[in-house]
């Protein structure tokens, strides 16, 4: 008995290799527990406020790309008044377009546009904090490719940081549009105009006689469906955040009836022509294709979707108009916006559904600016355009924003984007 008492004493006293293990699972089970009690969202802000380490380039090139989604909808909210709220900046701003400086252009209302903050329904979207921003991307380049709504939020995010590095200077290389560099954190913001993504030219009929020729065509233009814009073709290894749009140049008004879109590949026309919606398809199609391959599997690839017009009465070049101070109800929203109802805004909601189908299974996080925008009538330039009677000769612009205005707010959900990924690269 004693001996049996001896060995059972002796298998339950745990040895050095027990003890480890133990120690093991203790410090495995705080470390789950620290991850689980805290949230996307609390990572987020922690990485905004600069207490999370962004690491170098070359210090995350070994982390497998993810896509980090959260679980936060930042599209999802409500505008919100705040009347202490300012702008995030001034009429002076060196990177601001005159046509969208509603300051400079005493436009009606400003100060109540900017008093309106975009509150997510299901957490919160961090303030903006410009310092720590391009801390976090610091010896990294940012880039804008489409037609000028991407560019509307270019000069919106260069005013925002333009306060974080009074030594920032126009940046226009490698074929940008505009830009900027921010010497003190080696970072470069660039801006490509390419409003069809794929390349086209002017195409006049010739002799002898074509395929589109035989069909009766005279004039046009030529999209190249499988060919990148030259704005954009060599930029690949350039960028590690890249923001894609297109969409307001596919319509009737850019390119009517009698100079329409005439769509090639492989260097011969696509017989019969497709209309405007199939030509973006496959535009679409072949684009991403590209930009999938070429550019690297660790930059981040972004697509914003549609902004939404404000014309009533009429479109742009018949007298349509945003003079109002009011935002839209959800009501009216659907009613200007909604699928079916045939309205001259109706454009944004088509174009999302054609490019959110052609976005499915890729890498590419879709930006979503659409329904927070369609509120907000309010905040166009409309007749103050910087120039005496220009909406008269050019019509109202109830389709680009002021600034400082609701772009700014794509700028703070755009950051909340890129400091989600760069959070999720530093943890794989």
């Amino acid at each position: 008995m004693r001996a049996a008492s001896s060995m059972l004493r002796r298998r339950v006293k745990p040895n050095g290799a027990i003890r480890f293990h133990l120690l093991w699972i203790l410090l495995i089970s705080a470390v789950i527990a620290f991850f689980v009690s805290v949230s996307p969202t609390s990572l987020l802000q922690a990485f905004l406020n600069g207490q999370t380490r962004a690491s170098s380039r070359a210090a995350r090139s070994h982390c497998s790309y993810k896509e980090s989604r959260g679980e936060c909808n930042f599209a999802d909210g409500s505008w919100v008044f705040n009347k202490s709220r300012l702008p995030l900046y001034r009429e002076d701003c060196p990177f601001h377009r005159n046509a969208w400086n509603c300051g400079k252009n005493r436009r009606e209302g400003l100060d109540i546009i900017n008093r309106w903050k975009w509150v997510p329904r299901s957490c919160n979207l961090p303030e903006i904090r410009p310092v720590n921003f391009l801390s976090s991307i610091r010896n990294m380049n940012l880039g804008f490719v489409g037609d000028s709504l991407n560019e509307n939020l270019l000069v919106s995010m260069l005013c925002v940081l333009a306060s974080a590095d009074p030594s920032a200077r126009r940046w226009k290389r490698r074929k940008a549009w505009r830009g900027a560099y921010f010497p003190k954190y080696n970072v470069t913001v660039g801006y490509h105009r390419a409003v069809l993504l794929a390349e086209f030219h002017e195409w006049k009929a010739t002799k002898p006689s074509g395929p589109l020729e035989n069909l009766g065509y005279i004039r046009g233009y030529q999209v190249n469906v499988d060919k990148p814009a030259s704005d954009w073709i060599n930029i690949t290894e350039f960028y590690d955040v890249i923001i894609f749009n297109t969409g307001h140049w596919w319509g009737f008004d850019k390119f009517p009836p009698d100079t329409p879109l005439l769509f090639y590949k492989n260097g011969q026309p696509i017989i019969p022509p497709l209309d405007l919606q199939d030509g973006l398809k496959i535009v679409l199609q072949h684009m991403i294709s590209f930009i999938e391959q070429s550019f690297p599997s660790k930059t981040l690839k972004i697509w914003r979707t549609q902004s939404p017009r404000h014309f009533e009465g009429g479109e742009w070049n018949q007298n349509g108009s945003c003079v109002s101070d009011v935002l839209l109800s959800d009501a009216q929203v659907e009613e200007r916006f909604g699928l079916g109802r045939g309205g001259i805004n109706r454009e944004a909601r088509e174009l999302n559904a054609i490019i959110v189908h052609a976005l499915q299974g890729t890498r590419f996080q879709l930006f979503n600016v659409t329904y927070l925008s369609e509120l907000r009538r309010d905040a166009h330039p409309a007749i103050w355009l910087g120039q005496k009677n220009a909406h008269v000769r050019w019509g109202q612009d109830c389709m680009h924003w002021c600034l400082p205005g609701v772009p700014d707010t794509w700028v703070n959900i755009l950051m909340a984007m890129v400091a989600e990924h760069l959070t999720a690269q530093d943890l794989c």
